[in-house]
């Protein structure tokens, strides 16, 4: 699906230009690889997981322009697959889905903060874009920088990251400070390093941060010029 539903890429880029034109080889080849490994991981049925591949294929010619019905069908037959898969299925179906309870309350009011805070693509947010795009806007060191360390002392949920950084996107922000904060923010956060530092100490746990800062930092400078 996330192959199958991409955008031609702009540009003439051959490479990505291959990327496309061979999307459903690749759709084929992932969807492919999944069944062989539930098969032989959670010992299931070949025609269970035929039967669930086959639907959500059907839903994928039906809702060929909405990926998220196919998406939802997947999950719905991936769900029944596991409670097929003997005690480790259950068991990790159970664990998803208690996981599951205790992110998405986070992530829907990440999501409400980012979109009333930073607005998204062409609606502005309490915060004003120019000061985005003053901090971390273009892709001048400085801005990657900023953005490696601002994404080294906050603390994202699970998936959080995905709409603040579309918010930042919106305001103006640079392709390689994005990069940067993507990189830094989950690699470590201020708990993260009171926790670092109760093992490591001091001055390793500062080496630690500062290698995370500047390998994200040099990392989304050269994204920014490649791909900016």
């Amino acid at each position: 699906l996330v192959f199958a539903n991409w955008a031609r890429p702009a540009g003439d880029s051959a490479a990505w230009s291959l990327i496309f034109s061979a999307k459903w080889a690749f759709t084929a080849g992932i969807a492919l690889a999944f069944a062989v490994m539930l098969k032989f991981w959670l010992r299931l049925r070949v025609a269970y997981v035929a039967l669930s591949g086959a639907l959500v294929l059907v839903a994928a010619l039906i809702a060929a322009d909405n990926p998220l019905v196919p998406f939802s069908v997947g999950i719905i037959a991936f769900s029944a697959l596991l409670t097929r898969g003997g005690e480790e299925g259950r068991d990790w179906l159970a664990s998803t889905w208690s996981y599951a309870r205790q992110m998405l309350p986070l992530l829907l009011i990440g999501v409400l903060i980012a979109g009333a805070l930073l607005g998204r693509p062409g609606h502005e947010g309490f915060i004003p874009s120019r000061y985005i795009a003053g901090l971390v806007g273009g892709n001048s060191m400085k801005a990657n920088l900023f953005a490696s360390v601002a994404g080294a002392l906050m603390y994202f949920a699970t998936l959080t990251e995905v709409p603040i950084l579309q918010g930042l996107l919106g305001s103006g922000m640079g392709k390689g400070p994005a990069l940067a904060l993507l990189l830094a923010g989950p690699a470590v956060s201020l708990p993260n390093m009171l926790v670092i530092r109760s093992i490591m100490g001091t001055r390793r746990t500062l080496v630690f941060l500062a290698l995370i800062i500047l390998m994200a930092t040099i990392t989304g400078k050269i994204f920014g010029i490649l791909w900016g």
